[in-house]
């Protein structure tokens, strides 16, 4: 299957770490009444002969794949270890439930250390008297792996001081949360159909790229088109989408994407 057909992308979250609505605040977009305006924590779904792969398990999980209608789950990709990355990885027990199998959990050693830490339960050596997560921790280096069929490449980035990773998979790339692509990792994202890039806001953020700074990625990198994503509450979807060029949209929750799985 390797390098064949087309994949799909469902985008489960499209904002920052807090949220749109945010917590206590009154501004117009989190009271917009645009489902567009609406974003949960950021996440994607994979899909491709039958599997399905999302990257990232924020604290949103159990409600984006209960809203995406996901069924199975054959495996979890971590960017990072951040709280809004990782905190929804308990609600994968019913997958396990449902598929009598554990799920392989993918990321870098950094990732995998501090996923087993503050997982603890789920990995201590103990008579466990209620269920807890089944899962196969597989830290990946800088090479490509593969999971059923479909190639992910680990994409160095900067989140702000802090090392992360995006990935390319297929003809497709998912960058979020980032302030810098490192020139090794630019070459690394050339002849895409699909990228996301982490968008915030407009003002300057230490650990996170404005949408002008995303605007030179994509007019460097030269997708065919470009979505970006991790949005802040400072960006109202339709006045915002408005004043991009025609192949940069932003993302929003719920927006599915084909893709050719081949590079």
């Amino acid at each position: 299957m390797a390098g064949e057909g087309r994949l799909t992308i469902t985008v489960l979250g499209s904002g920052t770490s807090v949220g749109v609505p945010t917590i206590g605040c009154s501004c117009a977009v989190c009271r917009s009444t645009d489902p567009k305006d609406k974003r949960l924590r950021p996440s994607i779904l994979v899909s491709y002969g039958g599997r399905n792969v999302v990257i990232d398990t924020t604290p949103d999980f159990r409600y984006q794949v209960l809203r995406a209608g996901v069924e199975r789950l054959d495996a979890v990709i971590f960017t990072h270890a951040h709280a809004d990355h990782i905190m929804g990885l308990d609600d994968v027990r019913p997958f396990n439930f449902r598929q009598r199998s554990a799920i392989p959990v993918y990321g870098s050693p950094a990732t995998i250390d501090t996923v087993r830490r503050v997982f603890q339960y789920v990995f201590a050596d103990m008579d466990h008297r209620s269920s807890v997560p089944h899962l196969e921790t597989r830290p990946v280096g800088a090479a490509p792996f593969e999971l059923l069929g479909l190639s992910f490449l680990p994409v160095p980035l900067l989140h702000g001081g802090s090392p992360v990773l995006g990935y390319r998979f297929g003809r497709a790339a998912y960058l979020t949360d980032h302030s810098e692509i490192p020139p090794e990792s630019l070459e690394q994202l050339q002849g895409l159909d699909v990228l996301f890039l982490d968008a915030l806001r407009h003002r300057p953020h230490p650990t996170h790229t404005t949408v002008a700074r995303a605007l030179e990625y994509v007019e460097e990198l030269r997708p065919q088109r470009a979505f970006f994503t991790h949005i802040c509450h400072d960006l109202p979807h339709r006045e915002t989408e408005a004043a991009l060029p025609d192949h940069v949209r932003l993302a929003y929750d719920g927006l599915e994407i084909r893709v050719e799985m081949g590079t």
